[in-house]
């Protein structure tokens, strides 16, 4: 398999890397951190300027019409300046959901509103009882004349409090279904919760909440377009723990390299260079797996795309936690302190290790897909 870039890709990476080096620094997410409302708006039009926004938008709605492996590409410069703003949320999740489940008119509405920075959506899927099935939920709607009645609880939505729409997924008369609801309805039933990575989730109380029935998203079952758009984000955070390995890899070999004891370089140290190489393997392992993500993602034989995605996002996961813990180890106490990127480097991988099913459960599923047991 050949996995040369294109020109253009090499170009979409590199303009993308350039601007978030500009507009988006270490100090800048230390200020946004858990406060949505200084994620700069600016920033989010400088990317939709560049048509980073619009890359999984198709082109008769004003987008780029690319695909995953170009979101694969910006991603992982969205991981290497620990970029805040909801951009794998809005730009790929949500703009996929919409992009598949919509109606056309509905597509007409919102597609082009996101790819210019316009509108932010965000997906309200998770509960906490969803276990093992991503599909299964609680939370369910009824018809009362012409609206709907909500009855549920989406727990951690990340970005939510800085979206103009959210997804909320529920069951309608036996089917997965999509409600494309206005943030201003919903923030009375916000609860809060900061991440550990800086990032504003919030629970949402969905109970009694009455929506009109334009707010129903397509005419049909949307479970195949939910499972779509969540592979999609999988891939995507796959792609951005790559960009931040790199970057905390560097930085490791920075410090290694000038932080002396008895006079020498402590990168001089056997034990510790052996260290480093095994963060190397892991990181390489993790870009390896993150092409096979970007790659299979689309993939239309569902439990082949399952199979993959759930080994990419175990041995992904598996480098976010030993790398970051080695990273914290190496730089002693100083691993730990707000000042230095590498705490917040460790607390996005241990966040994106958690996104889109944990690496345990992702074993389990692989393990289960191969008819074999994981103690």
């Amino acid at each position: 398999m050949d996995f040369t870039l294109s020109q253009e890709q090499q170009m979409l990476q590199e303009t993308s890397r350039r601007y978030l080096q500009n507009h988006a620094g270490f100090d800048t997410h230390r200020r946004q951190q858990h406060q949505p409302q200084l994620q700069s708006s600016a920033l989010w039009q400088g990317l939709a300027g560049l048509g980073l926004l619009a890359i999984n938008t198709p082109a008769e709605f004003d987008g780029l019409g690319l695909g995953a492996i170009e979101t694969m590409l910006v991603m992982q410069t969205v991981g290497e300046h620990l970029l805040l703003p909801p951009f794998c949320a809005s730009a790929v999740v949500a703009t996929c959901l919409l992009d598949a489940a919509g109606t056309p008119e509905q597509r007409a509405a919102y597609l082009p509103a996101l790819a210019v920075g316009d509108c932010i959506a965000v997906l309200a899927h998770d509960e906490r009882g969803s276990g093992q099935d991503r599909l299964a939920i609680s939370s369910h709607a009824q018809p009362e004349g012409a609206q709907f009645r909500l009855q549920g609880h989406k727990c951690v939505v990340a970005h939510a409090l800085s979206a103009d729409l959210l997804l909320i997924t529920a069951t309608l008369q036996h089917s997965l279904r999509i409600f494309a609801v206005p943030a201003a309805l919903l923030h009375e039933r916000m609860v809060p919760c900061p991440l550990v990575d800086g990032t504003l989730a919030a629970d949402l109380l969905l109970d009694d909440l009455m929506l009109p029935a334009t707010t129903l998203l397509g005419k049909e079952d949307a479970s195949l377009a939910v499972a779509a758009a969540l592979d999609r984000g999988l891939a995507a955070v796959c792609a951005e723990a790559v960009g931040a390995l790199d970057k905390l890899l560097a930085a490791c070999v920075e410090y290694v390299r000038n932080r002396k004891q008895f006079d020498v370089a402590i990168g001089s140290f056997q034990a510790l260079r052996h260290r480093l190489a095994d963060m190397l393997m892991h990181v390489e392992q993790a870009r390896s797996m993150s092409y096979l993500a970007a790659v299979r993602c689309t993939d239309p034989e569902l439990a082949a795309r399952a199979r993959a995605l759930s080994a990419a996002k175990v041995v992904i996961g598996q480098a976010c936690r030993f790398v970051g813990q080695q990273a914290v180890q190496l730089h002693g106490g100083m691993g730990v302190t707000d000042e230095l990127n590498v705490s917040h480097y460790f607390k996005r991988l241990m966040a994106i290790e958690l996104q889109f099913g944990s690496t345990d459960h992702h074993l389990q599923a692989f393990a289960s897909q191969l008819g074999a047991k994981v103690a």
